[in-house]
């Protein structure tokens, strides 16, 4: 009894030293996961640096242009810069940044930099300049901007500190820029133009804008927030008729089987032009303003719409913790492989919609991407793999963050943040502001700093560190636009819809929950339980690998009888890949089998994603003066003709196409037939570019990259994916070439009026030294049951490596055997007429082993 008590205590102590040091090891993990006042502090101040570096050096190299050229020190004036086709279309010549950024310097309570800025915008901006801009960009940014700075001022003003001086500028500013966006919607759909001219409007002639027919979702879907703030501030109905009429539209046209609406819609006839679904570019801010325009306007057709829109997505394209697009009338199939960074919002929006199980575990997949790639990049695959490398420091995965963190309270979402802040203090600060990353994996930068990065990056980012009692505002009061920009809520008790503007309700009938007609509370969703968050979280903690603790596989055991009979056999399985690990144990053998080895081949499987691999492919310029000698590096495409399939490749001139970003129907059709075409990268899908090309009679497009500076050696080669729809169409061969190469031919173009390339995989160039042939031997394998073995080998089926020797040549050998030939012809000639007399004069070994080889012309296993 007293040996199985004294047992039983110490496995009883055993297991509570276990409990305790469990115990201390959570409490541990809990303090070090909290953040302290002070580190809170820090980290405030830090951001608040990082915005005086970021604006300051907008103001001091780049104002009053509309964007900071951080590598360059300069400012970005449109029309003075190579063109970048849409990303252009943000640009008006209006002070972009500085009119994006207002009301963020209020919430930094940087308020004398506020007054001064507003003075600068009302002194120096211009609103009618004869530059074609995007509606959609300027609504956000610039008319958003103007109505966000206006709210600020107006606030500042009622309290009798500052802005005594304000009398509305900001607000007729932004009344002015409506005017100026309503032409757009002069449409028979109620849809807006994509594009419109500041001064001329869409259909004058002076406009150059007017022939689009075709506009995004999130384009149409993404006035209702700033027009109608503007209707009811300056009590002109007009604007947010308009904008409620173009969501009429889009409702309408939705799918009435899934309740999904496509990407791209024509603004003429309504039918939809790209019916691909999700909740990413394209659509990604129609949602978030159904949604928004309820917690506004107190319009419960919004919310309703917004409710079945958001059954629909969990429905088909919400696959925990992934969102994958899907075909809006056959929503069941996933239509690629890939999302892009701008979903990033959608955890926030989840947030608001009081559904936060589906918004933590997609956010906690995109910080695992993050962890394993610094920055989210454009677009990943499902692998979290790089899909395009570029990280343009967007603000969507911060603003999840921020209201993740104001809805559960859990420091985790702090230290997320702070995440944030250090790398884009350690991989995009740059002496004149912060860069643009072009290509994560290298981390090689971009000379683009975008307005939103001040208007949004830092206002999350600020706010997330910081309690309501520091701030110069009740943030609780405002809203934020799908810029940041904040509109007060209480514009829909004071400030009534303007009359025609109530949109009549659809009826519906689908299944409600507790959050369908509500807005969520901290106290509802998270009763006395801290540590819901988390629970959630540890099953995505190490989705993509990173950050997981090293555990060794299991070693499996092959034994390998090797019969070293000429070359050495360890080093020929190298060559194959295979890596041998010998073990203590070493049998001579004693039967015919010579020197014996057991081994243990070694196989772990890696938790990291290797990259897709990408082959390479070239131009090779073969007229005159070049004939083959220069060749340039190429991407290829995933869709069109395969070229590793073409055993020549395709041969052609080169022929500029006109336009050269190819987004349109080609004017250079005629000079273009049977020819090799060059178009700029931008404006459109590599798909649309290719089916303009090929129907105007090319047979080869060569792409050239847009983004200066990029080249093979620095950034690694793609593959140029389609548009999301089938791509069976396009069957011309379709090859990538950075900026650096695709410089170098169209220089050989303006100098040499006629040059003719080759497309094909780089490993059949001409001219390319062919691989030298390997080492050739016949290797017999054969499986041998445990009796076949000698006493002391393993047991066990084993794989037996036979080399022999009269099968196997050399090439140094061969060599070695030619040198001795043409020295001694006559030893040749006698062993030959000694081989006709059965050999009965004497010849050496090798010269009788060369005759043998030689007798088996191309002898090679």
């Amino acid at each position: 009894l007293l040996s199985v008590w004294t047992i039983t205590r110490h496995t009883l102590l055993v297991q509570l030293t276990l409990l305790i040091t469990s115990l201390l090891g959570w409490a541990k993990c809990q303090e070090s996961q909290s953040m302290t006042p002070e580190e809170k502090t820090v980290i405030r101040d830090q951001i608040i640096e990082m915005f005086d570096h970021a604006y300051g050096s907008y103001m001091k190299y780049a104002y009053p242009a509309d964007e900071l050229m951080p590598l360059s020190c300069r400012g970005r004036v449109r029309g003075q810069e190579p063109n970048r086709g849409d990303i252009d279309d943000s640009l008006g010549k209006f002070s972009l940044t500085l009119i994006d950024t207002l009301d963020t310097l209020v919430v930094l309570n940087k308020l004398d930099e506020f007054e001064d800025a507003v003075r600068k915008a009302m002194t120096d901006v211009r609103l009618d300049n004869d530059v074609v801009v995007s509606v959609f960009e300027t609504n956000i940014r610039v008319l958003g901007g103007l109505l966000g700075a206006h709210v600020m001022a107006d606030l500042l003003r009622q309290r009798g500190e500052r802005m005594l001086w304000y009398r509305d500028e900001l607000l007729h500013m932004a009344k002015e820029l409506g005017y100026r966006l309503l032409p757009a919607f002069n449409t028979t759909s109620g849809l807006p133009y994509p594009k419109v001219n500041l001064r001329y409007g869409v259909l004058n002639p002076l406009s150059r804008t007017g022939t689009e027919s075709d506009t995004c979702t999130a384009c149409a879907g993404t006035m209702i927030l700033e027009f109608a703030a503007l209707s009811r501030l300056s009590g002109d109905s007009v604007f947010e008729e308009h904008a409620r009429k173009a969501l009429d539209v889009l409702w309408q046209r939705r799918q009435r089987g899934s309740d999904l609406v496509g990407t791209v819609i024509n603004i003429h006839n309504e039918e939809w032009v790209r019916r691909e679904s999700g909740v990413g570019a394209g659509i990604d801010s129609y949602y978030e303003y159904l949604m928004k325009a309820y917690i506004l306007l107190g319009d419960n057709v919004f919310l309703e719409r917004f409710n079945i829109h958001y059954s629909a997505i969990m429905k088909y394209i919400s696959q925990p913790p992934l969102l994958l697009n899907v075909h809006m009338h056959n929503p069941t199939v996933s239509v690629r492989s890939w999302m892009d960074s701008l979903l990033a919002f959608f955890p926030g929006l989840q947030v608001l919609r009081g559904d936060l199980k589906p918004a933590i575990e997609t956010h906690e997949m995109l910080y695992q991407v993050t962890k394993q790639h610094k920055f989210l990049p454009e677009a990943f695959t499902t692998e979290f793999r790089v899909h395009w490398g570029q990280h343009l420091l967007r603000p969507e995965f911060a603003e999840s963050t921020y209201y993740l963190y104001k809805a559960t309270g859990d420091p985790y979402y702090l230290r997320v943040g702070q995440s944030i802040v250090e790398k884009l203090n350690a991989y995009a600060r740059v002496p004149c502001g912060f860069a643009a990353v072009q290509d994560v994996r290298t981390g090689m930068h971009e000379d683009r700093m975008d307005s939103f990065f001040l208007a949004e990056m830092f206002k999350y980012l600020y706010l997330l560190f910081t309690d309501k009692s520091q701030l110069p505002i009740d943030i609780d009061d405002y809203i934020f636009t799908t810029e940041a920009h904040l509109l007060p809520v209480s514009l829909s008790i004071t400030q009534p819809p303007c009359q025609s503007n109530n949109t009549e309700a659809v009826p519906v009938s689908k299944e409600e929950d507790m959050f369908t007609h509500s807005c969520p509370s901290i106290e509802t969703l998270f009763p006395n339980n801290p540590s819901f968050a988390k629970t959630i979280r540890d099953s995505y903690k190490y989705l993509t690998g990173v950050g997981r603790a090293f555990h060794p596989s299991p070693v499996r055991e092959i034994e390998l009888p090797l019969h070293d009979n000429g070359m050495e056999p360890v080093e020929f399985l190298k060559s194959m890949g295979i890596s041998l690990t010998p073990l203590n144990e070493v049998f001579a053998g004693q039967t015919e089998h010579k020197a014996v080895y057991r081994v243990k081949l070694v196989a772990e499987v890696s938790h990291t994603m290797e990259e897709e691999e990408v082959l390479p492919h070239v131009v090779q310029l073969i007229s005159p003066p070049f004939l083959g000698r220069t060749v340039l590096t190429a991407g290829p495409a995933k869709f069109g003709m395969d070229l590793t399939k073409q055993e020549h490749g395709v041969k052609g001139s080169i022929v500029r196409a006109s336009p050269y970003t190819a987004c349109e129907p080609i004017d250079s059709a005629v000079a273009l037939k049977g020819h090799i075409a060059l178009a700029l990268r931008g404006d459109c899908m590599f798909a649309v570019k290719a089916r303009w090309l090929q129907e105007a009679g090319a047979i080869g497009v060569i792409f050239i990259d847009h983004s200066e500076g990029s080249n093979s050696v620095d950034t690694p080669l793609f593959q140029m994916v389609g548009d999301g729809d089938s791509t069976e169409d396009i069957t011309l061969p379709l090859v990538f070439l950075f900026s650096h190469e695709g410089a170098v031919l169209t220089e050989a173009l303006e100098e040499h009026y006629n040059v003719d390339v080759l497309l094909l995989p780089k490993e059949r160039q001409l001219g390319h030294d062919k691989t030298k042939k390997t080492l050739g031997m016949n290797i017999k394998l054969r499986l041998a049951d445990e009796e076949e073995l000698e006493d002391g080998s393993a047991r066990g089926p084993t794989l037996e490596f036979v080399l022999e020797k009269q099968e196997m040549f050399l090439k140094e050998e061969e060599e070695e055997e030619l040198r001795q030939q043409q020295q001694q012809p006559q030893q040749r000639q006698l062993c030959s007429k000694a081989a006709e007399k059965d050999r009965t004069e004497p010849c050496s070994a090798d010269s009788c082993q060369t005759a043998n080889f030689n007798s088996r012309p191309n002898a090679n296993p």
